[in-house]
Formats: C-alpha cells, sequence, structure tokens
C-alpha cells in the first residue's frame, strides 16, 4: 500500500510533467497551424539596445590608460574627461569646427573656460590625432586659401601672417562674420594694407 512519501512523490513527478508540457508549448509551440509562439525577451529590440549601449558608455568613468581623441571627439565623448561639463565640451568642439584641430594640449588653452587647471587634469587622458602644432599643414593643391573657411594652420602659411595673425583672423571671422572683400582683412588687428597687398592672388575671399 502507497505511502504518504509516495504519494507526496509522485505528486510531484506529475507537476514536473505537467510543467514539462506547458513550457514546451510556450516557447516551442510553432509546429502547429496557426500557433502562436511565446518567447519571453526575445523580440528584437537593436535601437533600444544600441542607445543604452552608448549611454552606458558615456557614463562610465575613464579607465586609467583609456584616451579621448580632442581632435575628433563629439561633445558628449568629451564630458566623459575630467571637470569637462556639456557647455565647455560644446565650445570645444565650435572652436576645434572654426579654427581647426588643436593639435596639442597647450593649443586646447585658447578654448575660453580652459585653464592650466583643467589641463593638468586631463593630460594623462587625451590625445591629439593632428599632430603639433608645429607640424606643417600640406597646402591645398590649387594653392589658393579661402580665407572664411581656412583653418589657423592653412592661413598660418600665408605670407605676413603667422599663426598669431591667422588666430586673429579666425576670431575676427567668428565674432563679426565672413569677409566680404580681401581689403575687409584690415580689420583684424595686426593686418595692414601692405599684408592685404601681399595676400593678393595667393587667397579667395568669395
Amino acid at each position: 500500500m502507497p505511502t504518504s512519501d509516495d504519494r507526496r512523490a509522485a505528486a510531484i513527478l506529475l507537476a514536473l510533467a505537467a510543467a514539462g508540457v506547458l513550457l514546451r508549448v510556450l516557447v516551442a509551440g510553432e509546429g502547429a497551424p496557426g500557433a502562436v509562439a511565446y518567447r519571453l525577451g526575445t523580440g528584437p529590440r537593436p535601437a533600444q539596445d544600441s542607445v543604452a549601449a552608448r549611454a552606458a558608455r558615456l557614463a562610465r568613468p575613464l579607465g586609467r590608460y583609456e584616451k579621448i581623441d580632442v581632435d575628433r571627439a563629439g561633445a558628449d565623448e568629451l564630458t566623459r574627461l575630467p571637470r569637462i561639463g556639456p557647455a565647455l565640451a560644446g565650445r570645444i568642439v565650435a572652436d576645434r569646427e572654426a579654427a581647426g584641430p588643436f593639435g596639442s594640449l597647450e593649443a586646447l588653452d585658447r578654448v575660453p573656460g580652459v585653464g592650466p587647471a583643467l589641463l593638468a587634469a586631463i593630460r594623462r587622458h587625451v590625445t591629439f590625432s593632428a599632430g603639433p602644432w608645429g607640424r606643417p599643414r600640406r597646402p591645398p593643391a590649387a594653392g589658393i586659401v579661402t580665407i572664411n573657411t581656412a583653418t589657423v594652420e592653412e592661413l598660418a602659411q600665408l605670407p605676413g601672417i603667422g599663426r598669431v595673425r591667422a588666430q586673429a583672423i579666425v576670431e575676427d571671422r567668428r565674432r563679426r562674420g565672413p569677409f566680404r572683400r580681401l581689403e575687409d582683412l584690415v580689420r583684424v588687428r595686426g593686418i595692414g594694407s601692405a599684408t592685404v597687398e601681399r595676400l593678393r592672388g595667393k587667397v579667395r575671399v568669395p
């Protein structure tokens, strides 16, 4: 005669068998025509996963040897650097687009809000793919520099300009807008009529 333990064991086996049948119906039930298979958590979510992965990466602190290329990184990537928030990151990107890549840590100091303390804080976490400022950039194939779009490096190669005046041209262009004719360059501090004449035939002003 079955004991209470035997009856309990039989009940457990019956419950497990029923659960197995139910699981097969839910997970692999596409065999029958018209049947609906229910799979938990298997729906496609590539966009959500991509956004979540990017957010997680940007929120993660920089690793000990991890570096960010300041000459290429977007504003959101720059905010991972110590002491750089969204506003300063936006100014860095805007300056880079207007004046060209930085090329070195020291050149980053030209951005308002960046100072020696911040440079020291980010020094080991940044890299600059454009190379140092001292490395000349290859001039345009046609040999003509477009004043309203040229970077500091391109302008600095023009006769009588140099890096300081090139930076002044870019700053003036940013504050007052594009130059309409070559003679407008005299509005830039340090540039006179003689310099303008030296540039004639070497620059383009749309």
